[in-house]
């Protein structure tokens, strides 16, 4: 994925937003290459999905709505992630991507300074010649406390652990010690940590490289909450299998699932009130469905007919990770398509297939694809069913598409918020009814890096002398390449074989995307665009101009990227020869 990331940003394919200012975390710029790449990405969709289709139109909502938009649909109330935070670093997870974990479990019930302990435990030694030791109040309590533990202390780091044998009731005595303050600065705030993959038969509190790793997160974790030098109390220890309950990056204990809205909320207008607010738009759908009866009747479709949109959604989404594949401003390419209940499982199963053939079309092939049927209680209530498109990244297997059955949920929720009806009339039946819809919703940002991720190859190619060398190509599908053609005048000091091939750009640029390159030894020019994804290069030689056999006058090589096999091709031939291969 390191390769990747790097090419994307060398190439310019994909760069970190406000990179000058040090980014902005979950935001990404597309680079030349990359917006012609996401562009043919988007055409080819939009292709498929409407022009090829009589059924379906397409329509570009506004990406902000009236706030009742997002009350009637839910999203204001119910519109978030559970998140858990981890108490050592503060670093938010949502639960439910919380990777299990075993280990052992050791609890903590507060700490103490370390030079305030140690001074207790020397006077002990002689009690009648200390002033805390000598209170008959706090005697029994003291006694109570140092008869009976085990203990590691490290004079270097001025730190350690104590280890309780009756925690409940020496704990009463410590507490009692450090609300008098005789502990000086202390903490009695519990903490749990696991030391995740360990010993799996038993736990050892400190070996010859120092203690264990869950209590030194017990001791950062107190160092945080004011206790410089702190000496851990420990007072449980116990095994866990399987727990959720721990950051899976250092073991330390997550605070409990809390819901955090995912929207981003702003005004609308000059007055900042409860009154002008609305969000960004979290999803493209809805001004679909607000729509639905405006669309039905300027097109005057049937059932069952789909409205498709591509458009930009936000979500704040609190741990944006894997490169683009979680963002927070990303684009979709949704489907909403509306039929009668009776017809909406048979159609879930036809977009489904629909779109798995659409993946293969553009390069992704169906073993790198996994159609996941999303098990009832992970489901959103609304839904009838739901699989999820999964692609096997780099990363893991992750989603890049949804196909749901939505039922009437939604025009249901605005028929009521709004009191206009969204009802189909069937002129054969003579019925009114709201539709029921199937949705397929694929993120443009997740689909780009999965064609980036399979389209990454490196294998080995002669450069010029001969010598075999490793080669680095994007395999993209010629009708996804950002470049279609790249053309080459073998010399770029020889006038006619530049001006021939200026030709040759001006002859292709009507029906592609052509690169012109004159810069640089044949073979490193290769090298530039198979590292692009460049599917085709023609090369303006001498054989064009006639000078070494008239026969091959006006004629080119013309280059395959993958294979790397070269043919002659009449140049008059040429855009009908591309055209063809791209398509």
């Amino acid at each position: 994925m390191e390769k990747i990331v790097s090419l994307c940003k060398r190439r310019g394919f994909i760069f970190q937003s406000s990179e000058i200012y040090g980014g902005l975390n979950g935001c990404w710029d597309y680079g030349p290459l990359g917006v012609e790449l996401k562009r043919n990405l988007k055409n080819y969709w939009w292709r498929v999905m409407v022009h090829e289709r009589d059924d379906v139109v397409g329509m570009d909502g506004a990406i902000l709505m009236n706030r009742a938009v997002w009350k009637a649909s839910g999203h204001e109330d119910t519109f978030s992630d559970p998140m858990v935070d981890c108490l050592l670093t503060g670093k938010r997870f949502r639960a439910d991507q919380i990777d299990e974990q075993s280990g052992w479990v050791v609890s903590f019930s507060g700490a103490v300074d370390f030079e305030a302990f140690q001074k207790l435990q020397q006077e002990k030694e002689a009690p009648e010649r200390s002033s805390i030791w000598s209170e008959i109040e706090l005697a029994p309590h003291l006694r109570g406390i140092f008869a009976n533990y085990s203990s590691s202390f490290d004079l270097d780091s001025r730190s350690g652990y104590v280890q309780l044998s009756d925690p409940n009731g020496q704990m009463k005595s410590l507490e009692l010690l450090i609300k008098r303050g005789t502990l000086g600065t202390s903490s009695l705030q519990p903490f749990l940590a696991m030391e995740i993959g360990g010993d799996p038969k038993s736990f050892r509190w400190s070996s010859n490289r120092g203690v264990n790793r869950a209590i030194k997160l017990a001791q950062d974790f107190y160092r945080k909450r004011g206790v410089t030098n702190p000496i851990v109390i420990a007072v449980g220890l116990q095994r866990e299998e399987h727990s959720k309950r721990f950051n899976p990056e250092n073991g330390a204990l997550v605070t409990g699932p809390r819901a955090f809205n995912l929207m981003f909320k702003t005004y609308v207008g000059a007055t900042e009130d409860d009154s002008s607010v609305t969000y960004l738009r979290p999803e493209t759908a809805q001004s679909i469905f607000v729509q639905f009866k405006n669309v039905l009747e300027v097109s005057r479709k049937k059932l069952p007919f789909g409205i498709a949109q591509i458009g930009k959604a936000f979500r704040n989404e609190i741990n944006p990770r894997n490169f683009t594949f979680r963002s927070r401003e990303f684009e979709q390419m949704e489907l909403e398509y509306f039929c009668r209940a009776e017809e909406g499982m048979k159609l879930l199963d036809y977009w489904l297939e629909e779109r798995l053939k659409f993946y293969e079309s553009i390069g992704i092939p169906t073993a790198k694809l996994h159609a996941r049927k999303v098990p009832d209680e992970e489901r959103a209530f609304y839904s009838k069913g739901t699989y999820d498109i999964e692609y096997d990244f780099p990363f893991g297997r992750q989603e890049v598409e949804g196909v749901a059955y939505r039922t009437d949920y939604d025009l249901s929720q605005h028929q009521k918020a709004s009191g206009k009806s969204l009802e189909y009339f069937d002129e054969e039946t003579k019925q009114r009814f709201l539709p029921h819809v199937v949705e397929p919703s694929a993120g443009v940002d997740r689909s780009v890096l999965a064609l980036i991720c399979e389209a990454y190859s490196e294998d080995e190619a002669p450069d010029e002398k001969g010598k075999m060398e490793m080669r680095v190509v994007l395999r993209f599908h010629p009708r996804i390449a950002p470049i279609k053609c790249a053309v080459f005048p073998l010399l770029k000091n020889k006038e006619p074989l530049v001006t021939k091939a200026k030709e040759i750009v001006a002859l292709l640029r009507p029906h592609m995307q052509v690169f012109y390159d004159e810069t640089g030894a044949i073979g490193r020019r290769y090298r530039r665009q198979d590292e692009i994804g460049t599917p085709f290069g023609v090369t303006v030689d001498f054989e064009t101009l006639g000078e070494k056999d008239p026969d091959l006058r006006d004629t080119v090589t013309l280059r395959d990227r993958d294979s790397m096999k070269q043919e002659r091709v009449p140049v008059k031939d040429l855009p009908g020869i591309l055209v063809s291969r791209i398509s």
